[in-house]
């Protein structure tokens, strides 16, 4: 049977396409950063004379993690095109941006018509997003308030849209979607609606056996020494990584799909069944999440997608790897189950379990259950 070897996704010195740096953060903390101006304790984030040790508290005070973001070309034309292209949606109305950063998505809004945006920020880098809005003379339609969603208060009772970039790796990383749904169930009119609306959830799994090697066994011998007791943290920490689409070896399946509008806090905690069919013969070494989110509430329903063969997006992918490979042949299955959790001591962090039962010709049954903490 032909194996195909995948080898490593990326070289350290490679660049992805559409951005200039490699940063380790996902977008807009809910309850990091600067502290609300309603009384919250915590210090001051100011771009200009932030230091390191802020930063550590306070990493979207930082330009660079929004140059990412505003670099990710999918990200940021996929959010301007469901805004300005859809002025009749914008005209007139109230909009609230949950988590506004540079404020990016705000002026977006303010572009297309919107009466006032209202752009809730609790990191330092709203000191920089209101001379930005100052210097583009948005300042008379853009209002922005500083501190946590859970503790400001705005200045009108309602809006009739809400705008977020609040996804994450492995799409729930960082867990800023609890704040969009606070503030839909606070501030969102009857009939509103939010951007974008859906969000979904995908797994498949990928030959990587070149690249587990350099991450994983590489601890086994380094320089001589046994350092394999490091090994079992770093198969527990799952990679955020470009994956190679030549090294895919199964069809997707659909771990969660959530409806924006309609889903709550609860739902963020899942137990997800999922069935795996291999589409070549194959070593299966890792199992791959992505997503897709969806704007179906405006005229021509767009969607972003950050799977492996997808354009580059900051969020690349995330990959699981599975302590011993299995070997599948074309068609057979691995059926297992996923469960996705806030970790108890930090809400921001997730915990995953991913067990799987595989019955396969080359190898017999096959199962196991992996923990995994993505920090």
């Amino acid at each position: 049977s032909d194996m195909p070897s995948g080898g490593r996704r990326r070289n350290k010195q490679e660049k992805p396409e559409n951005t200039t740096m490699e940063v380790e953060a996902s977008n807009g903390e809910p309850n990091g950063g600067a502290p609300a101006e309603a009384g919250a304790k915590g210090p001051e984030v100011h771009p200009e004379t932030a230091t390191a040790k802020d930063y550590y508290f306070d990493s979207y005070a930082h330009f660079g993690i929004h140059e990412e973001m505003l670099k990710d070309e999918q990200r940021t034309k996929g959010y301007r095109d469901a805004i300005i292209n859809n002025p009749h949606i914008f005209r007139d109305k109230l909009v609230l941006d949950v988590g506004c950063g540079t404020g990016i998505l705000s002026m977006f809004a303010a572009k297309a018509g919107a009466k006032h945006v209202y752009g809730i920020e609790c990191s330092g880098i709203i000191h920089t997003a209101q001379q930005i809005i100052k210097d583009n003379k948005l300042s008379d339609k853009i209002t922005l308030i500083h501190g946590k969603v859970e503790d400001v208060t705005l200045p009108v009772p309602k809006v009739d849209i809400i705008i977020s970039e609040w996804m994450g790796y492995a799409l729930l990383y960082e867990s800023m979607l609890d704040t969009v749904l606070a503030a839909r169930d606070m501030w969102l009119n009857p009939g509103g609606i939010i951007l974008p609306d859906k969000a979904t959830l995908y797994m498949c799994g990928i030959e990587d056996t070149q690249y587990k090697d350099e991450k994983i066994h590489f601890w086994d011998d380094v320089y001589g020494f046994d350092m394999s007791c490091i090994k079992k943290i770093a198969i527990s920490e799952p990679l955020v990584d470009t994956v190679n689409p030549d090294q895919i070896c199964t069809k997707p399946c659909q771990l969660l799909s959530l409806d924006i509008h309609t889903c709550t806090k609860a739902d963020l905690t899942f137990t997800s069944q999922w069935k795996l069919q291999a589409s070549r013969n194959d070593y299966l070494t890792a199992m791959v999440l992505y997503f897709d989110v969806g704007f179906t509430r405006i005229h021509k329903p767009l969607w972003i997608s950050t799977g492996p063969r997808a354009p580059y997006t900051h969020w690349r992918q995330t990959v699981f790897y599975l302590h011993e490979q299995l070997t599948v042949g074309k068609d057979e299955t691995v059926e297992g189950s996923l469960t996705c959790k806030p970790n108890p001591n930090n809400h921001r962090d997730l915990d995953f379990e991913i067990s799987y039962k595989f019955e396969g010709k080359a190898s017999g049954v096959q199962e196991a259950k992996h923990s995994y903490r993505m920090r």
